[in-house]
């Protein structure tokens, strides 16, 4: 009998031993559970803007409504609008609902927005993918509702020659060296205003600073 209730109690030790390390491992999970929470609920980036013209194939970087770089870029050949199934770049206000490629190199080539493992060096003839990073857009208005579930992207291209003139599907193209730099800037939730207008037009008190790189 003795021996009997000696085991129960050792089962019993061996028992609330369990139960002791569970509770102090609990805390612990807390915190991660917490600092997970709140990195997915980052709060959007409201301090930075960019402002798309289509006109002058140009896209300012604002940060607190101060220039800060213009960048060279392509829209859509095909025109402009939001119809489902279309091939134009929407005009309004948006915002960066999505970054993606944060650690590819540049050229990595994205397909449906994953890397397929391939490099493609800017204009190598015939080839045209989505490269380096993409800026995946949702409209805010109804003139460009449409333009998240079309794939609307800030994003690089190969076909660099063309920068500064309208020869995309329906996206903002920018060169490779330009997107890299672009979203290290920009965060998810910052507007982008795209524009049939100049960059004097649509941005108050512009004026281009004589340090200021155009690229």
């Amino acid at each position: 009998m003795r021996i009997h209730e000696g085991s129960q109690g050792g089962r019993d030790g061996a028992l609330r031993g369990v139960a002791a390390a569970t509770a102090v491992r609990r805390p612990y999970h807390l915190l991660l559970l917490v600092a997970f929470f709140i990195a997915s609920c980052a709060a959007p980036d409201t301090r930075h803007q960019i402002v798309i013209s289509t006109r002058e194939q140009k896209l300012a970087v604002l940060d607190r409504g101060n220039l800060m770089a213009i960048y060279s870029v392509s829209t859509s050949k095909f025109g402009l609008g939001d119809w489902r199934g279309s091939r134009f770049t929407p005009l309004g206000q948006l915002q960066i609902a999505e970054k993606i490629g944060g650690d590819a190199p540049p050229g990595a080539v994205f397909k449906d927005r994953r890397r397929t493992g391939e490099i493609v060096p800017p204009d190598s003839p015939g080839r045209d993918p989505i490269v380096t990073r993409i800026l995946w857009l949702r409209g805010l208005e109804a003139q460009n509702s449409n333009a998240f579930t079309r794939d609307i992207y800030i994003h690089g291209t190969p076909e660099e020659r063309l920068i500064g003139t309208p020869a995309s599907y329906g996206c903002i193209r920018m060169r490779s060296s330009d997107i890299i730099s672009l979203y290290g800037i920009v965060g998810v939730g910052a507007v982008v205003s795209i524009v049939n207008t100049s960059l004097a037009s649509a941005i108050p008190g512009f004026v281009t600073p004589g340090t200021l790189a155009i690229r």
